[in-house]
This record gives structure tokens, C-alpha cells and sequence, in this order.
């Protein structure tokens, strides 16, 4: 009998089951450890459907696993359809002048945003399915909806502001001139409302925290500098970043609060509750030094809950208000 001939059809195939160890993280570290390969590597399969969890495939890197799943890998699986579409119920607002989108984890804002990300994270290459931005889906929900003449230009979209790829929430494009000069003044002046959720480590005082944020306090993260007066390691002098906490509710090693930005700098959320030694659960970049246990998360529990800013075209204060995200109330829950 041949041996050989029952052999996996390449040397990454097969499947291996979830350690004790390994319970609770999410998908694409897991991966990365089962079958000994890098970072992207694992999310590339993932996202191309390579990667099964009890025979189901899953394309989402970052849902997290239990202890005794079966996680297999075929390599010559069929590559995942490409195309993900926004709902219309991601649609907040639309109007001549702004499209107010509720945002869904595990997309990014815009393009940069991606390949910064990557960087952070130590990647160098885009999985096949991280290729699709919000600002793409936005134009893309703009044209399926535009009159049959002007489907054949492409829907002015304006960015004045961004969420993180793993966060959840209200975000706000312009579609006019008038509209993108409005906001980015709103926005440069700090007056737009901004209130986000978070799932924090540990118990979470409330208070404001004030600092100076660099993109890079020396080890090649943004942080606070410690002197007001000093540079990080690129020479940078800092930003003013202020971050109000209001503690919501106590939970079993961690705290729902609320953050209202009075600053919005890249990451501000973030870097505070993590430099305040409560990094935010499924946080897996500003999590050095921190020595508890981390509570598994299938993703960042970050969500942008309200938005509130001067409507450009009427000069009127108008305010939106999304829930969490189903994965957001299945982490609170898990912890109550």
C-alpha cells in the first residue's frame, strides 16, 4: 500500500485541534501557532477561505475560538467571492451635503488607514479580503441609487474623519464642497460630538486624561510623552489629546465606560486607557507591559455611539445615535 498517497496535497494542509492554551484568541493568531506560519500568511488564508472552524468556513481572522474546535486548512479551496456590500441599513443620513454610514467592524475607513495598520501590526501584505474600504462601499451605494445619467460619473465622497478598522459606529462623509470645508473646520476646531463605548481591562476610574501623543514614543507605537517639552523618536512634539471617561457599568475584570473625545488624534482612545493600564479588550497592538490576564474579544470592543456636528447646509445641530454591534453585547454579556 502506498502511504503516500492519503497525504495532504500540500505540507500546510490538514487540521489541528484548539489547545487550552490557545482558547479564547482570536482566529488568526490561532492559526498563526497551529501551523507555524506568520501573520500573513494565516489572515491571507483565512480570508480567501482556506480556513475552516468545525467544518464551517470562516473568513472573519478575528472571531474568536473555543478550546477543542477542529480548525482545518485546504489550500487549494476555492478562492471567496470577492464583493462585500453595504446594507442599506448601514445608512444613517443621506442628503445633498453629508452620508452619515454606521460603520461595521473589520472594515476600513479608507485605504491609508489599511496599510497603516498592517505596518502596526508588523504586516506587509493585504489578505484578498481586506481589499474592500467604507469610502469605496459608500460610492458604491451612492451609484446604485443615482438617476441613470449620472451613473456614469463617480460619487463625489469627502473624508474628514476616520474609525479605526476594528471599530464599530457612526461615521460621517460630505458629498459637497461647502459640506467638506464645514466639517473639517468643526472637526479642526473640536466642536463635533463624538461619544464612543468601550469594554475596558480592569476597574476603569472615571476623570479626563490629558496628554501629548507622538506618533512614535520610541518603540514604534503612539504614546504620550512623558515631558511636555520633548520629542518623540521622529522629532515630533506632540498633539494636545483629551479624553473624557464616564464609567457606565462594573463587570466581571473589566468596565463598560463612555469616552467623549475633546480631541480626536489617530488612536487617542486607545493609547489613553492603555497608558491608564486599561487597555481596551481585543486590543492587540497597545497591550505592552500589561500583566493580567487579557479577556478574549473577537475583536476590538470600541464603538462609535453618537455623532453629532452643525449641519453644513442649515446651519442646524443635528445628532446620531447607533447601539453595539451584536459581538459588542455578546462580550458585555459574557461579562455581567
Amino acid at each position: 500500500m502506498d502511504r503516500m498517497s492519503d497525504a495532504p496535497s500540500n505540507r500546510n494542509d490538514g487540521e489541528r485541534e484548539v489547545p487550552g492554551e490557545l482558547a479564547g484568541r482570536p482566529l488568526d493568531g490561532v492559526v498563526r501557532v497551529l501551523f507555524a506560519t506568520s501573520w500573513g500568511d494565516a489572515r491571507k488564508w483565512i480570508a480567501s477561505g482556506k480556513v475552516r472552524v468545525d467544518g464551517e468556513p470562516v473568513t472573519d481572522g478575528l472571531k474568536y475560538v473555543s478550546r477543542g474546535a477542529r480548525i482545518s486548512l485546504t489550500m487549494n479551496a476555492p478562492r471567496r467571492a470577492k464583493g462585500v456590500v453595504l446594507d442599506d441599513a448601514a445608512i444613517v443620513h443621506v442628503d445633498a451635503h453629508v452620508i452619515v454610514v454606521n460603520k461595521p467592524a473589520g472594515v476600513s475607513t479608507i485605504p491609508y488607514e489599511r496599510a497603516t495598520a498592517l505596518r502596526a501590526a508588523g504586516g506587509t501584505r493585504v489578505a484578498p479580503g481586506d481589499r474592500e474600504t467604507l469610502d469605496e462601499l459608500v460610492r458604491a451605494w451612492l451609484s446604485k441609487r443615482a438617476k441613470k445619467g449620472e451613473r456614469d460619473t463617480r460619487p463625489s465622497l469627502g473624508v474628514v474623519h476616520r474609525l479605526d478598522k476594528e471599530t464599530s459606529g457612526v461615521l460621517v462623509f460630505t458629498r459637497s464642497w461647502l459640506a467638506k470645508q464645514s466639517l473639517a473646520q468643526q472637526f479642526r476646531v473640536h466642536t463635533v460630538h463624538r461619544r464612543y463605548l468601550a469594554i475596558a481591562h480592569g476597574v476603569v476610574q472615571p476623570g479626563t486624561i490629558r496628554s501629548s501623543l507622538v506618533a512614535n514614543r520610541g518603540d514604534g507605537l503612539r504614546g504620550s510623552l512623558r515631558n511636555p517639552r520633548a520629542r518623540g523618536a521622529g522629532g515630533d512634539e506632540g498633539q494636545l489629546a483629551i479624553t473624557h471617561v464616564e464609567v457606565i457599568e462594573a463587570l466581571q475584570g473589566a468596565t463598560l465606560i463612555a469616552c467623549r473625545l475633546e480631541t480626536g488624534r489617530t488612536h487617542q482612545i486607545r493609547v489613553h486607557l492603555s497608558e491608564a493600564g486599561h487597555p481596551i479588550v481585543g486590543e492587540r497592538v497597545y497591550v505592552r507591559g500589561y500583566m493580567p490576564p487579557q479577556i478574549p474579544a473577537p475583536r476590538l470592543m470600541l464603538h462609535a455611539a453618537e455623532l453629532g456636528f452643525v449641519h453644513p447646509g442649515t446651519n442646524v445641530e443635528i445628532r446620531f445615535e447607533r447601539p453595539p454591534p451584536s459581538d459588542f453585547e455578546e462580550t458585555l454579556a459574557r461579562l455581567r
